[in-house]
């Protein structure tokens, strides 16, 4: 991580006045108080892993407050916030949901007006897609400020891996750091999907269970096999149930599965470090039992043949694409 703002070297009656300029440049303008009438310390280090921003903050106990003026003026609604507590203890507020969260645990947050007080300690932000999330989860504001405890393994995974990421994140090439930082995202929702359904109320009980099938069928695209009624066997549902919940979010489970499997298909198709793959291993990896299925399927959608999709996108990186000497079509 590159250094950003520290508070050393700064007068102690200054350094909090600082510290509050320099938050609210880096993020949004938020008001900020420190709990106790000590000198106050603070430092703020920066990277970017692929397109996802992280700080890590270390600083002296405060309060900060998002306000409604602030959300309205500066907020982007677009973002969600981890924030990932490596020392020390903060406690949340935000909506109808306060949440307490120590070392090892994380809690995601929206742009929504929010309070946190937060103990003197460590923390790493990680700025995240919401798009993402909410086609997973659901509505943030089902997730949104809810302690996702150590005691899980999938936080311990998601939180390790999120570090590392940062500790080597300079080593990796641009496409490297891009895939990783996917990767990080997808561990942190899959940890929120398990605390979800840890206490579901009932009135979002058909909410998290349909977005628990969609993680199933994230988790098993390149298998064949997978098929409504082993996609309902899997969730512990009969099938004419999971069916009525796809149904009632307008949705119908197998034109999802091959939905999520052309996608799939063709973000592989245009990856430069998939060149390599013929176009029958894109098909099987991506859950198609036949090449001649796949490109019926593939047209049908995309208005191209999977190769001429390819070429397509090829033209968007030449540089990229040379690196792999000669053409991988006339491999195909």
């Amino acid at each position: 991580m590159q250094p950003f703002f520290s508070t050393d070297g700064i007068h102690p009656r200054n350094a909090f006045r600082r510290w509050r300029e320099t938050i609210c440049e880096r993020l949004i303008p938020i008001d900020l108080q420190p709990l106790h009438d000590v000198p106050f310390h603070g430092r703020l280090d920066v990277t970017s892993i692929g397109c996802v921003p992280i700080s890590k903050m270390a600083h002296t106990a405060m309060r900060t407050e998002a306000t409604p003026d602030a959300i309205r003026r500066h907020g982007q609604p677009d973002r969600l916030y981890a924030s990932m507590k490596l020392s020390g203890q903060d406690a949340i507020q935000q909506g109808d949901q306060e949440a307490v969260f120590r070392t090892g645990d994380f809690v995601v947050i929206d742009a929504r007006p929010a309070v946190c007080e937060t103990s003197t300690g460590i923390s790493l932000v990680v700025d995240l897609p919401r798009e993402r999330f909410e086609a997973m989860l659901g509505p943030s504001r089902q997730f949104c400020a809810l302690t996702v405890g150590a005691d899980l393994a999938s936080t311990i995974l998601a939180n390790t891996f999120i570090q590392e990421l940062v500790r080597v994140g300079n080593q990796l090439t641009p496409d490297a750091a891009a895939r990783m930082a996917s990767i990080g995202t997808d561990l942190i929702v899959a940890s929120l999907a398990e605390r979800m359904a840890q206490e579901v109320p009932r009135s979002v009980h058909g909410n998290v269970t349909v977005q628990r099938a969609k993680a199933h069928i994230e988790a098993h695209l390149g298998d064949s096999r997978l098929d409504p009624p082993q996609l309902a066997a899997a969730m512990g549902l009969s099938l004419r149930r999971l069916q009525e919940l796809f149904h009632e979010r307008g949705r119908h489970i197998s034109d999802y599965i091959w939905e999520r499997r052309l996608e799939a298909a063709a973000k592989r198709l245009s990856d430069p470090a998939c060149a390599h793959l013929s176009i029958g291993m894109v098909a099987y990896s991506c859950g198609f039992a036949s090449q001649a299925h796949f490109a019926r399927r593939f047209k049908d959608r995309y208005g191209l043949s999977p190769r001429d999709y390819r070429r397509a996108q090829r033209q968007d990186f030449p540089p990229v694409a040379s690196a792999f000497g000669p053409s991988s079509e006339a491999a195909e």
